[in-house]
This record gives C-alpha cells, structure tokens and sequence, in this order.
C-alpha cells in the first residue's frame, strides 16, 4: 500500500472501521441484483423482480437521509443498530414470501422495509472526518473510501449472482443481509472512532438539503446515477444480442475497474485551490466519456470504452465528499453525505427503467444514448450550479469538546 495509505491507518481504530464498513457495504452492490437473479429464477417474472429492486433502491433513497440525520443528532449505535434490524427482517420476509410464493403485494411490502439499511459508506467517511478533518489525510481517506465502493461494485454482483445461481436462489440476498449484520453490528461495536453526536441546539428542523451547494451536487448526481443505472442495463441487453449475456458482468467489471485504479491514483495526489473547479472538470468528463459508447461495434471496444469512461468516476465522487463538508452544516454531515448517494440512487433507478424502455423500442445499440444525453444533464446543472458551490458555508468560531477524548473545532465547514 502507497505511504500516504499506510498514514491514514496510523490512527488507532481505522483498520477496524474501515473493515466493518467494506462489509457493510457489500449488500448495496449485492441486494438489488440478488432480488433480481432470485425472483426471475423462482418465477420466471422479469418484470416483477426489476420492480422489487427499483422498490428497494427508491425506498433507500427516501429513508436513508432521515436515519442519518437521526445519526447526526442520537449517535451512530443508537440508530444504525434498530434501523438494520428492520431491514434484515424485511429481508427475511421477502425471502420466505418469494419462496412459498406469497401474493406479489407482499413482496413490494417487505422490499420497501428493506429499504431502512443504513448507508454505511457515509458512516465511514463521517468518521474519517472526525481524525483528519482539516488536514491533507481526508483526501487521502476519502479516496480510499471511493476504491472501497469500486471494489465491492466489482465482486458484490458476480458473488450474489454466482450464489444464487449456483447455489441456491435466495442464497445472494442472504449472504448480503449477513454482510449488513456483521458490519453494522461490528462498526457500532467501536465506540473510540465514532463520532460524538451534535447538542440538540445545533441542529434545526430544516433539512441539510436546504443548502444551495448541496442542492447541486444531488441534482447533478441524480443525472450521474442515471448514466451509471443505464449502463448497466444497456450494457447486459448488448451482450446477449451480440450471443455472450455472461460477459456483461466481466465488461461491467472493467468499468468499475477503471474507477478503481484511478480513485487510488487521485489519493495520492494533494491538490491545492478550491474543489469546486476540479468537480466541475470531472463531472465534464464523465460526459464527454459517454460519446465512445454510441460508437460501439463490438464487445472488446465496450470494455476499452467502459474503462476510460471508469476513470472520470472516483476523483469526481471524492471530490464530491469534500464540496460536501464544505456546504453542510458539521452538525448535518452525515445526513448531508447521505443526501449525495439518494441522488445517485434515484438516478439510478430512473436511469434503468429509461434504458429499459429504449432498448424495447429501439434495441440496444440505441440504448446507449440514455447514458449520453444523462452526461449531457448532469454536465449542463453542474455548469448552471457552479456558482453555488464556490460559496461554502461560513464557518463559526469555538470549539466542542469530543466524549471519547477529543477535541475538534466546531465550525460549519467539516
């Protein structure tokens, strides 16, 4: 590991942390595309099964925001752990109502509870901001943070269709719900790293999503959610025409790849300036990447395509953390980090159904054009919103003292 990884584990606790929450993270690769392999296996109902997947992602995305703005102000253990409960009970439910073959309406109850997992990424990075806020070790943290999400995107999916195809059907969702158990329970375990919650008198009804600059990097993310949710669909319907559907995975695998390698790279770097201007270039080429793809002629020039466009991924997302901190209250920043990935995952989800209905139209060489024109978007808000984001949050003098033996300045910019 590069020297200014090995620095960031310095601090006592990291490793611990860092590993619970690359476990639990797992299922938010693991659980949508498991639901889908398990329910068309059981019932043959491909429609039914991308319901109940876009049904938990949508349901993340509406719930996730209040459990961290929960987590903002009662404390990671106090919330994380009755919150995961309830999603692995609904998982448990989903899982025996597709097996005995329950009414569908049954299914879409439990797949929106299971929509209650926390969003552990946004935990670890909160705790990453409590060591090192301030100081060049957060980009560095938050790099690695971004190569963690790439690499449980690149095995998440091929280990739970793997189980559930080799193994049995419900045995995907399963391990993922395992993987959610085992880290929440471990990472709230660790009382030294997490971070103390914020007095009642700061923190206001209002949403951290009152933020101008937060209002634009989740509407810029939700048209980056839609190129990611699109290219996954487009990408499987463009394999099977071309007679390999199981080299989806391995060109899918290339492109997270790409966004892997990179990450790593960029942390290695210390930028100085501002990071609004380095966003806006990455969200540019994000966009630009998109224009290879509607050139596609064969398998190989995808994956080429795929993993360049990969590149532009993980700086744009660790840039994107730290215009966070910068434009969220310190007393919202869990819940403001929170915020980002619902943009993704809406736009995910919009993106895949849009992709759905073009390839049925048109075919798949066409659907390519849906992550092209959702680069086109999320390139166009990032332009009308850049304004914004060059205005952080002022911050606010004082200091507040940490009930695990530190003591950090307490300020609007986190």
């Amino acid at each position: 590991m590069p020297s200014p990884y090995r620095a960031i584990f310095a601090a006592p606790g990291t490793k611990a942390f860092s590993t619970a929450g690359f476990l639990g993270r797992m299922p938010l690769s693991m659980m949508g595309i498991g639901i889908v392999t398990m329910v068309s296996q059981l019932t043959g109902r491909y429609g039914l099964a991308g319901a109940l997947s876009a049904t938990v992602a949508l349901s993340a995305a509406a719930i996730g925001p209040q459990i961290s703005r929960l987590v903002d102000r009662y404390g990671q253990r106090r919330v994380l752990r009755p919150a995961t409960l309830v999603s692995l009970a609904a998982v448990a439910g989903l899982l025996l109502c597709a097996k005995f073959e329950a009414p569908d309406w049954t299914l879409f109850v439990f797949a929106a509870l299971v929509g209650c997992v926390p969003s552990v990424g946004s935990m670890i990075r909160a705790r990453w901001a409590v060591l090192y806020h301030g100081t060049p070790q957060i980009h560095t943290a938050y790099s690695f943070e971004s190569v963690v999400d790439e690499v449980c995107f690149i095995f998440g999916p091929i280990v739970s269709i793997g189980l559930s195809t080799v193994w049995f059907p419900e045995a995907g969702p399963l391990l993922a719900g395992a993987f959610l158990a085992v880290g929440v329970f471990w990472l709230t375990a660790q009382r030294a790293t997490e971070p103390v919650p914020h007095p009642r008198e700061h923190h206001t009804r209002e949403s951290a999503l009152r933020s101008a600059g937060l209002q634009v990097l989740v509407a810029t993310f939700v048209a980056t959610g839609a190129i990611f949710g699109s290219i996954d669909v487009v990408t499987v319907a463009y394999a099977e025409d071309q007679g390999h559907k199981s080299a989806a995975s391995l060109v899918l695998a290339v492109y997270a790849l790409g966004s892997c390698l990179a990450g790593a790279a960029f942390g290695l770097v210390h930028f100085k300036g501002a990071p609004a201007p380095r966003w806006l270039l990455g969200v540019c080429a994000m966009a630009v990447s998109m224009i290879p793809l509607q050139l596609v002629g064969n398998l190989l020039f995808l994956a080429v395509a795929l993993f360049v466009a990969g590149l532009s991924i993980a700086p744009t997302m660790i840039t994107t953390m730290a215009l966070v901190e910068q434009h969220v209250p310190r007393a919202k920043l869990t819940e403001g980090m929170t915020w980002v990935s619902t943009g993704l995952a809406v736009g995910v989800a919009l993106g895949s159904s849009a992709a759905g209905w073009v390839i049925d139209a048109a075919g798949s060489g066409a659907g390519y054009g849906v992550p092209g024109i959702s680069g086109a978007v999320a390139a166009a808000v990032g332009f009308l919103g850049y304004r914004r984001l060059k205005r952080p949050v002022p911050q606010r003098g004082g200091t507040h003292e940490h009930g695990h033996g530190q003591r950090e300045e307490h300020s609007d910019v986190a």
